[in-house]
């Protein structure tokens, strides 16, 4: 059996070697916000000091995995690489594992384990573990006869829930008997999960036909799109953006019979507008796409989260009153000094 090692990518010496062992192997996206994601590095060196395999975990995402084709042990070193990534993550408590991969070698993961949610030319997502997509969508709520009701879906990260947000959910509650919205389930936003959550659930909670639920980590999360939060090139947002868009319209839409999808018009946030612009093409036709203008204010300008946090982070309470609803405003006026911490400590407030 061969030995596992962990890998110090913080050593020159040591990151150069693995990245040239990856380079070989056609892997090269070694951008800054894919490396800072990462939590832990393994590999396996032969008698001769040289590295022939490694993979890495970010979150539940095993990425960098790499194995070297010259060795007669390649399906033995993937096998222990793969293996022993699982392990680390299972010593934490976590039991549910993605994976990135080119498409040539997502059958090598099938074979110990993992299923494919969606693939591109590009890249493909896998899953395993103790829950997946399956149980997800079992798991949210549902209304009688829901395969011969208007449904529709939103996804928003509501980092907080502004006006805008509530425009945009209340224009699709009127045209459809179900609405759900997925909240963005990731802890690297100014508002934390459990408060966006709550602020949206409680922001939409006069309209009875919508259905506040966390994406867990299928809606826009860092298994489906770290692009989403950090700056990427177009390219990658263009991959990322496929998958997530494949992932709910072939995973998580038949399941609740979602036939349509509703976004906020976006003039500000390229990243978002890309998003956009992919869903626009791969949701049609089962999933119709419907683009609602952004709401503005009195100023004629659009109000976004953006400026919210913002105002903030200057201290200006009452410039945020017009721009969110009453329970969002309430919490952040309870919570100001908190969330001015959170930014001081370095908690980005830019992007989405």
């Amino acid at each position: 059996m061969p030995s596992v090692v962990t890998l110090n990518l913080q050593d020159n010496q040591t990151f150069q070697d693995w990245q040239a062992f990856l380079t070989s192997l056609g892997i090269t996206n070694f951008q800054t916000n894919e490396l800072t994601t990462i939590d832990l590095t393994l590999g396996i060196y032969d008698e001769a000091a040289k590295l022939v395999a490694t993979g890495s975990i970010a979150g539940n995402v095993l990425k960098y995995i790499g194995v070297c084709n010259k060795y007669t042990e390649k399906g033995t070193y993937f096998n222990t690489i793969v293996s022993e990534l699982m392990n680390q993550l299972a010593q934490q408590g976590v039991f549910h594992y993605f994976v990135f991969t080119k498409p040539e070698y997502a059958q090598s993961f099938e074979h110990v384990g993992f299923h494919q949610l969606a693939g591109t030319e590009f890249g493909a997502l896998l899953e395993t573990g103790d829950t997946n997509v399956t149980t997800y969508v079992q798991s949210i709520p549902k209304i009688p006869h829901q395969s011969q009701k208007t449904v529709a879906g939103i996804v928003m990260n509501a980092n907080p829930f502004t006006l805008g947000h509530r425009y945009l959910v209340a224009t699709a509650a009127k045209a459809n008997d179900l609405v759900y919205v997925f909240v963005v389930n990731n802890d690297v936003s100014l508002f934390s999960t459990a408060e966006r959550l709550k602020l949206v659930q409680e922001g939409t909670k006069d309209l009875p036909n919508v259905q506040v639920v966390n994406g867990a980590d299928y809606m826009v999360s860092y298994a489906t799109f770290p692009a989403y939060f950090l700056p990427t090139p177009d390219a990658a947002i263009k991959y990322q953006t496929t998958l997530d868009a494949r992932i709910f319209k072939h995973q998580i839409a038949p399941g609740l019979n979602i036939r349509k999808r509703y976004l906020g018009s976006e003039p500000l946030s390229r990243t978002t507008n890309i998003y956009n612009q992919t869903l626009t093409k791969e949701l049609p036709p089962e999933i119709q796409v419907v683009v609602i203008p952004r709401l503005t204010g009195s100023a004629h300008q659009v109000i976004t989260a953006t400026q919210v946090r913002q105002a903030i982070l200057a201290g200006q309470l009452a410039a945020i009153e017009t721009s969110v609803p009453p329970t969002t405003f309430t919490f952040i006026k309870s919570n100001f000094k908190i969330l001015q911490q959170r930014i001081q400590k370095g908690m980005n407030i830019d992007g989405n």
